[in-house]
């Protein structure tokens, strides 16, 4: 069982910047996966950003250049650093962790934090 709590959302004036922590309640080095979510009232949740194998990183198009996830493991805790937000960027942000254990994948989120970007 792995908890996660995200902090750090808030609103913003267009342009700005937020960055938002996940922390977990055991070692990240043990999660296999760990990547943030987000999703705008009357859309399908997407995935913003994620690390592949090792330390790369992935990042869907819209927030790439803006958007950098990144990772504390001494903290267990998994960051994503907004900048350049914009309107469209307005959503709840989930922190998501999958295991696999035993060749099943387990998945964990998080509560969400609201992201609101607006003038």
């Amino acid at each position: 069982q792995v908890q996660l709590v995200e902090s750090g959302g808030g609103l913003v004036q267009p342009g700005g910047s937020l960055r938002l922590s996940c922390a977990a309640s055991t070692s990240i080095a043990s999660i296999n996966l760990m990547d943030w979510y987000r999703q705008a009232p009357g859309m399908q949740r997407e995935l913003v950003a994620t690390f592949t194998s090792g330390d790369s990183t992935n990042y869907v198009d819209s927030v790439k250049g803006r958007f950098t996830i990144s990772r504390d493991n001494a903290k267990n805790t998994v960051y994503l650093q907004m900048n350049s937000l914009k309107p469209e960027d307005t959503a709840v942000y989930y922190c998501h962790a999958g295991v696999l254990y035993r060749a099943r994948w387990y998945s964990y989120w998080g509560q969400g934090t609201q992201v609101t970007v607006s003038s």
